[in-house]
């Protein structure tokens, strides 16, 4: 596994009364982080770790994390054992809610990456669109996170073109779906249940009165994308059959080469 490449004290109450006041002073957090001396960021993403399907053991691998925020998948792809993550975000997702002096692009991420000790190297950040991801800048990756992003682009099926151009093994996607939910076919408890291959378009609050919000696959639409940006081997699920509310309607894809 990889290990941290720099000492931070977890053992010192001042050092961890110092991180628990900075994080504190950041306005707002999107990920649940476990920092070193029992730190937990206050975020609520993600909510359920364990149903992305991210294997427990990358060892060796290079992670690209696609719309970072404050790090959790970063992290803990490094944690896992990988040998090099590069976070890339272009901080255009405010929730439909956040003011801008509310979203504090890196800081957070610059936060947990200094407690949990990880280098520059080992752990970079750029501040990047997806549709600009490409090999000659970034390199080839033998897995990609495409986490929470996929529903806040104008050009969805374009960014997994760009970053399959890039991708020499795994993708793994969460996103919104339109399963469970559709407000043009009669709100929540209404999509479309039967594999049907539909991808809908929202341009302006229809999907969750977030004007970033553009577009929501079903499921089977998602695989479908997936092979079509060149991984044909793809897998497809839910979050969870009957969700009892908006934020639970989720979607999944692995594709694999």
């Amino acid at each position: 596994m990889a290990a941290p490449q720099k000492h931070w004290d977890a053992t010192d109450d001042a050092t961890i009364a110092q991180l628990e006041s900075t994080i504190q002073g950041h306005p707002f957090w999107y990920h649940k982080i476990q920092l070193p001396g029992g730190v937990v960021t206050p975020g609520w993403a993600p909510i359920a770790p364990e149903a992305y399907r991210i294997p427990d053991d990358l060892s060796g691998k290079r992670v690209l994390d696609v719309g970072a925020w404050d790090g959790y998948w970063t992290f803990e792809a490094l944690r896992r054992g990988a040998s090099q993550v590069v976070a890339i975000d272009d901080f255009s997702d405010y929730l439909g809610l956040l003011e801008n002096q509310d979203r504090s692009a890196w800081a957070t991420f610059d936060l947990c990456r200094e407690a949990l000790g990880y280098s520059d190297e080992q752990c970079q950040r750029i501040e990047m669109s997806v549709y600009n991801v490409n090999p000659d800048q970034l390199g080839k990756f033998d897995c990609v996170f495409f986490f929470g992003t996929l529903y806040h682009l104008r050009y969805p099926l374009l960014a997994l073109d760009m970053l399959s151009s890039v991708c020499d093994g795994d993708i793994f996607i969460e996103t919104a779906v339109c399963d469970d939910f559709s407000p043009y076919q009669g709100g929540f408890g209404h999509g479309y249940p039967g594999g049907q291959a539909v991808m809908e378009f929202y341009p302006t609050t229809e999907y969750g009165n977030n004007t970033t919000n553009w577009w929501a696959p079903t499921t089977a639409c998602l695989g479908l994308m997936t092979m079509a940006a060149g991984w044909p081997d793809t897998d497809v699920w839910k979050l969870m059959d009957n969700p009892p509310e908006l934020p639970y309607c989720r979607g999944f894809a692995h594709g694999r080469r």
